[in-house]
């Protein structure tokens, strides 16, 4: 049974924007704070940013000001809203709890690059 949907990555100029969904089973989203992760190639993964089941917001703060984490717990979602892009932002992108309690199959490939 799949528990984490990503999807919303893709191929995007320096300065663009993306937004990242993730459909989250009811069952872990109404329990845990939930978060986004990212590793880029040759990298360790990294926490992105968090939200708490009270909608309180972390960041990294490599993306701080750029990146914006939302939930909608009616409908068991999860976003990113990434603006002002960076080749550095390139990476493959999961959502997971905070901490993580699920695998890492799901993640949606993102690029940064002219």
């Amino acid at each position: 049974q799949v528990q984490l949907v990503a999807s919303g990555g893709g191929w995007v100029q320096p300065g663009g924007s993306l937004r990242l969904s993730c459909l989250v089973s009811r069952r872990i989203f109404s329990i845990y704070h939930m978060a986004w992760y990212r590793q880029a190639p040759g990298k360790q993964r990294e926490l992105v940013a968090q939200v708490t089941l009270g909608g309180s917001t972390n960041y990294a703060d490599s993306v701080l000001g750029r990146f914006t984490i939302s939930r909608d717990n009616a409908k068991n979602m999860l976003y990113l809203q990434m603006n002002s892009l960076k080749p550095e932002d390139t990476a493959v992108y999961y959502c997971n709890a905070q901490p993580p309690v699920l695998g890492w199959e799901q993640g949606t490939q993102v690029t940064v690059s002219s």
